[in-house]
């Protein structure tokens, strides 16, 4: 069989997945036990592969998704815990006394406080965090999704503190025998890591500054009075101020810190320089945007949702101070356990579950930090 022939079928799986999950909206519980016979068919068949190793190799692949759904659990914890204790709704109410402009405030949250959600916690849950804030502040429900959908770009690679590179690069790769080449030619994993890393942060950082920008118009086209570009394509200044104080520290934590910090990093700089400026008015338009009345709006922006406000707070009132703490205490505690090598060691030598050479195969390894 040719070389073209091995890489078609090396496809085979990803395509069947689409077809079922998009093209016939099968259900994942569904669709992907179904790719899972294909591929095994297609390693047993066309490439060889041993039963032995298909089923190790099915083994590191519970093991990696052991070490999704455990960051998962993590990100959901923190997230209800904050909805439980009325941190939310301090968040919310921080964000809503900042400016009316529309436009502003979704710089604000959908872009900056959905890039710090994305950064931290990741799995889509800037769409189920910064979404319902938005739809809490006023914005209608269609827009709050289309929102929480474009956020979905420039922070994504390195979501949930970096688990699409740290665990798709070292789970995905055959890093043994990467290494090894790296090492004939005098160069190591870490720095092959490291450039992965640089390359995708500053590759976003070049696109991702114009991201506000087009949620801006794309808002005002779509879900304004006018239906205009131009009403949000008058905000450009602001707009792209709010893109470049992200992808700037954005850009520099994947050079010099890795992985985990470029999203949380970027988005805890940018919101402390622009909600400053957003209060003291700088580069902002004189004329401030808004929606039409609500009872203007089309059936469709909102559907049946209904947002209760009493669900996201509890009796006692608190201070947007002590809302952020938990965030903020997580990023702390990832900084210094990545720059700081004994603390780095405890948590790499003690606070993790490894399996090497699973099922006695070469290479098939794994682990749950």
């Amino acid at each position: 069989m040719n070389q073209t022939m091995l890489s078609l079928l090396a496809f085979a799986p990803l395509v069947l997945a689409a077809v079922l999950l998009v093209g016939f909206n099968w259900p994942a519980k569904r669709a992907m036990p179904a790719v899972l016979v294909l591929s095994v068919v297609i390693a047993l068949g066309a490439w060889g592969m041993s039963t032995n190793r298909v089923i190790a190799s099915i083994l590191q692949g519970l093991i990696l998704t052991g070490a999704v759904l455990w960051i998962i659990f993590g990100a959901i914890l923190l997230l209800n815990t904050l909805k439980h204790s009325g941190a939310i709704k301090a968040i919310r109410g921080g964000f809503a006394n900042i400016s009316p402009d529309r436009r502003v405030q979704v710089i604000i949250v959908a872009w900056l406080f959905g890039c710090f959600i994305e950064g931290a916690s990741g799995f889509g849950t800037p769409a189920a965090v910064a979404a319902p804030l938005l739809v809490a502040l006023g914005f209608p429900a269609m827009g709050a999704v289309m929102l929480g959908m474009m956020v979905q770009s420039t922070p994504v690679s390195f979501g949930a503190v970096g688990t699409p590179i740290v665990v798709g690069v070292t789970g995905g790769l055959d890093k043994a025998g990467i290494s090894s080449q790296l090492l004939a030619k005098g160069s190591d994993w870490e720095v092959f890591y490291r450039l992965i890393t640089s390359e995708v942060a500053i590759t976003h950082a070049l696109i991702g500054f114009v991201i506000p920008l087009l949620m801006c118009a794309m808002l005002t086209r779509f879900f304004g009075a006018n239906k205009s570009w131009r009403e949000g394509l008058a905000i450009a200044p602001f707009a792209l101020f709010g893109g470049l104080a992200f992808v700037l520290p954005y850009a520099a934590a994947g050079v010099f810190l890795g992985p985990e910090f470029p999203s949380i990093i970027g988005a805890l700089v940018g919101l402390s320089i622009v909600v400053p400026a957003a209060k003291m008015g700088f580069l902002l338009p004189k004329k401030t945007w808004d929606f039409a009345e609500a009872k203007d709006w089309p059936v469709h922006w909102m559907g049946s949702i209904e947002i209760k406000l009493d669900q996201l707070t509890a009796k006692a009132p608190m201070s947007v101070g002590l809302a952020w703490l938990p965030y903020l205490l997580l990023a702390g505690l990832l900084v210094l356990s990545r720059v700081h090598p004994g603390v780095k060691a405890f948590f790499s030598n003690n606070l993790v579950l490894g399996w090497s050479n699973i099922l006695g195969e070469k290479g098939l390894s794994g682990s749950i930090q």
